[in-house]
């Protein structure tokens, strides 16, 4: 069990893209005396910062935030990195006395922290290399693959090269295919301390209009100077450089949309994450107290 200082807190804030929950989280967290965690796919990328709607310093108000400008966009991550900063987190929380509140659109990260995940084996350069002359075959090592174990790979496409590289690891280092694997070695959840959580709920056609003015005033501030800056140090290789705003207005510096086509693409695909972030955080967390930004804010303050 983890060691909690006496009084510890923590809850989680959720709700979909534009929903208010970065306001409500500062404020919240200057009331209880707590540090705050994004779980944010973006917002963890140092210089991603205007599409990625990232708090600046000044509307942080002084509350250290933790998983903000963590990695450099040309990095790719996994759960294992919310996992690190939820444990450094709560680490310092208790060292300083300090309440925690964890707050973000990717709540799947969240789901992860709770339920848990298996630990990975250790990687030999032999599996490494040997991983590697395989994947050049995605055919063939898919079908190898789907011989061993019918259960796990027909959930994973012939092309998917990324889900391929996963299983192939774990086969060539351990002999075991990711049914027996995961059997084998259950998870093991990270927060294990009470965590209530918090749903902030909008009516879909006012959702869409927080999220167009969020457009527009993101426009207004920068986003394509940011996008060319991002574009010249780092190309369009990496999956940061594939998010919602970020591909839109590459596509606009192309000369494939028009600017106000640029606006009204990003608000289609915001509007269309925000609809499958509702989905998810409904059908996943159960047990969370779901309300307007107005309820919320008058339940938790």
């Amino acid at each position: 069990m983890q060691n909690t200082h006496k009084n510890f807190k923590q809850l989680a804030i959720i709700g979909s893209t534009a929903s208010g929950k970065t306001a409500l989280s500062i404020e919240l967290a200057k009331k209880m005396n707590a540090y705050i965690l994004s779980i944010d796919s973006l917002s963890i990328y140092k210089e991603i910062n205007i599409v990625s709607a990232k708090p600046t310093l000044e509307e942080r108000e002084g509350v250290e935030h933790f998983g903000l400008d963590y990695i450099s966009p040309r990095d790719d991550f996994d759960v294992t990195v919310f996992i690190e900063l939820y444990n450094k987190t709560y680490a310092k929380c208790l060292k300083e006395n300090k309440n925690l509140i964890i707050v973000g659109g990717t709540s799947f990260y969240l789901k992860m922290l709770i339920e848990g995940v298996s630990q990975l084996p250790l990687l030999s350069s032999k599996t490494k290399e040997e991983t590697k002359k395989l994947l050049f075959t995605l055919s063939s090592t898919h079908q190898m693959l789907y011989e061993l174990d019918k259960e796990s790979m027909s959930k994973i496409e012939p092309t998917d090269r990324y889900r391929m590289e996963k299983v192939l690891n774990i086969y060539l280092e351990t002999g075991l295919m990711p049914t027996q694997y995961f059997k084998l070695h259950p998870p093991l959840p990270t927060i294990q301390a009470p965590l209530p959580i918090y749903q902030i709920v909008w009516e879909r056609t006012l959702l869409r209009e927080r999220i167009e003015l969020r457009t527009q005033l993101m426009v207004e501030d920068g986003l394509i100077d940011e996008i060319c800056i991002l574009e010249k140090k780092y190309g369009r290789k990496p999956n940061a450089m594939k998010a919602i705003g970020i591909k839109e207005t590459l596509a606009y510096l192309d000369g494939i949309y028009t600017k106000k086509e640029m606006i009204e693409k990003i608000t289609i695909n915001t509007s269309r994450l925000a609809k499958r972030q509702k989905t998810f955080n409904s059908s996943q967390f159960t047990d969370n107290i779901k309300g307007s930004i107005t309820e919320l804010r008058e339940m938790l303050l």
